[in-house]
């Protein structure tokens, strides 16, 4: 037991004894071997600490602050048809859903009881014609006073004036279109009984056609007649232009709102009013602006702020902002022409942090 004790002494007295005589040797080239290996490795720790990114440099543009409204398409003209008088209906002149001309007759009521007054009313005049006549002979011989012949004149005069309030009630018995249209439904048939309050039918013009919507009160003084809009409709992506031709005077005072009125020739027909309509107008116009993506745009309790691009670090900078589109920002202070925006990895960037910028665009 004492024999192998000693054995193991021994040995690592001998191994002690080499590390001592051979390790002053190899000591500088086991430190430069750790060293080269710390240099290795700074690089990729430092490449590894730099965040990729894009950005753009910018160059001044033109802003336009859009208004985006909803409105109702709308007949030109749109009116329920319907007779001035009373009476059974004798004859509808018009097929449902076809397109007719200003005084077209549509439909009509009888009316022999007043063409039988009319023929009365007609003989009556050609009798009393022909005694003024005889009446103004006698009358320029001297032989009648003028008395008589005034009281034969004002006969004639009674009766033509009975002839036209007889003809004014035949013509409330015939129903004419008051424009060119499309003619609706009927809601009556032949033989039916009418007053002025039954309604015949729809009749609508549609072209051009009317755009009614509404936009906030503080933009009441910059929309003037004649003013350009665009909008869409549902189901279809083209985009339609037409012009203001009315104002409303008055702001609505429960929503703050002013109530316009735009044009659409609409010559083909190709919109149906009662349509809703996606309207988008065009209001301030700004040139040589600055303006950014609304993703750049950092917004804090301070206020505001963006990073720019500067020397291979990203750079922190205050920002005053101005008019606002859908998709861009204008910056009316803190930034200049030319400085490079980041506008990827928003939420990683911080001050001096090192970036690699993988593509840079020119704002335009």
């Amino acid at each position: 037991m004492n024999k192998k004790l000693r054995l193991t002494i021994s040995i690592l007295v001998i191994i002690f004894i080499a590390l001592v005589l051979f390790y002053p040797k190899y000591k500088p080239l086991l430190a430069k071997k750790i060293k080269g290996q710390s240099n290795q490795q700074a690089p990729i720790r430092e490449a590894q600490q730099k965040l990729n990114a894009a950005g753009f440099t910018i160059a001044p543009t033109h802003l336009s602050e859009l208004i985006n409204s909803t409105g109702t398409l709308k007949p030109d003209e749109e009116v329920d048809l319907s007779f001035e008088t009373s009476g059974k209906v004798v004859g509808i002149n018009f097929t449902e859903g076809t397109r007719v001309k200003k005084g077209d007759l549509l439909a009509k009521i009888n009316d022999l009881p007043l063409q039988a007054q009319l023929e009365k009313l007609v003989a009556q005049l050609k009798m009393a014609q022909a005694k003024e006549f005889r009446q103004r002979s006698l009358l320029d011989k001297d032989a009648i006073s003028q008395e008589s012949y005034d009281q034969v004149q004002t006969d004639v005069q009674t009766i033509k004036a009975d002839i036209n309030l007889i003809k004014a009630r035949i013509l409330e018995t015939e129903l004419r279109a008051p424009f060119d249209g499309i003619i609706g439904l009927r809601y009556v048939s032949e033989g039916s009984y009418t007053n002025s309050s039954t309604k015949i039918a729809k009749l609508i013009k549609i072209s051009p056609l009317k755009i009614e919507f509404s936009i906030p009160e503080k933009y009441s003084s910059e929309i003037k007649i004649g003013y350009p809009i665009t909008f869409k409709i549902d189901g279809n992506n083209t985009v339609f232009t037409a012009n203001v031709y009315a104002v409303d005077p008055k702001i609505d005072i429960e929503t703050r709102t002013i109530t316009l009125r735009a044009l659409f020739p609409n010559r083909s027909e190709e919109l149906k009013s009662g349509r809703y309509a996606g309207i988008t107008l065009e209001m301030s116009n700004i040139d040589n602006a600055i303006a950014i993506p609304t993703e750049a745009l950092i917004p804090e309790m301070e206020g505001e702020k963006v990073f720019i691009f500067n020397k291979g670090k990203a750079q922190t900078v205050k920002v005053n902002t101005g008019l606002r589109t859908e998709s861009r920002i204008q910056i009316t202070e803190g930034l200049k022409f030319g400085d490079t925006l980041i506008t990827t990895g928003i939420m990683q960037l911080r001050q001096n942090l090192p970036i690699i910028l993988d593509t840079v665009i020119v704002n335009k």
